[in-house]
């Protein structure tokens, strides 16, 4: 084997499209191109120099290349280190491999779907605003919420550092004087949400990220850590506009 090539399976499966085994048989199934020719079990991959497409969208073949998501705990703030001794995040990646960074932020007492990654480009179309890419969150707060409020957050509401609006925003609960509702930004300002509602007469109780494009928290419990899929790869490639 040259300097440089390694085989696809092996390719693929560092990339996030499962085990070996269900790499080979995405490759069998000539779903995998290299260079633009469809390939076949026991092809190899030189590194840098090629360009190989599963379905059509090509994979990154950077080795260095990682994609996290990761339950962010309440109380945890969104830093890699912390001068006050407070709980970071690096205590919940993996201590070995290539440093990540997290993409945006959660404020400490916000907790949910933090995305990691030293994906530069892709970091930054996440979380610049022209790109609208959408962040869904869980908020429970002081109640009742009326449909006058919902639409003024809708409308917009001048903040201190400009003006501010929900996407989408509907009440999705209520348990006694306290509602929960689903609020959709494609902004990440400093506690924006927070802000945002705490303008309209309703303060946060709990906070709760539950989306980042298309990549959903779903299961993942607080603390928890998974490598992003390549049909997350895919869905947040595709929101970015790249």
């Amino acid at each position: 084997m040259e300097e440089g090539q390694e085989r696809l399976q092996r390719t693929l499966a560092r990339a996030g499209f499962g085990s070996r085994r269900s790499c080979e048989e995405i490759i069998g199934a000539g779903r995998v191109t290299i260079d633009g020719m469809v390939a076949i079990l026991g092809s190899r991959v030189t590194l840098g120099q090629q360009e190989v497409k599963v379905d059509g969208h090509i994979v990154n073949l950077d080795p260095n290349v990682r994609y996290y998501a990761l339950h962010k705990p309440a109380g945890v703030v969104t830093t890699m280190s912390d001068p006050q001794g407070r709980t970071d995040i690096t205590t919940f990646l993996p201590t070995e491999g290539p440093r990540v960074f997290p993409v945006g932020r959660l404020d400490r007492d916000t907790e949910g779907l933090l995305l990691l990654t030293n994906d530069g480009e892709l970091a930054n179309r996440l979380t610049h605003p022209s790109f609208g890419v959408e962040k869904e969150y869980l908020a429970e707060v002081e109640g009742p919420a009326s449909d006058k409020q919902l639409a003024r957050m809708r409308s917009g509401v001048d903040l201190e550092d400009g003006p501010a609006h929900a996407t989408r925003i509907r009440e999705v609960g209520k348990v006694g004087d306290r509602v929960a509702l689903r609020v959709v930004m494609t902004e990440g300002r400093k506690r924006e949400v927070r802000r945002l509602l705490a303008a309209v007469g309703l303060p946060v109780v709990r906070l709760v990220r539950l989306r980042v494009g298309p990549v959903l928290l779903g299961d993942l419990a607080p603390g928890d850590l998974r490598e992003l899929s390549h049909e997350d790869l895919i869905g947040l490639y595709t929101a970015a506009g790249l």
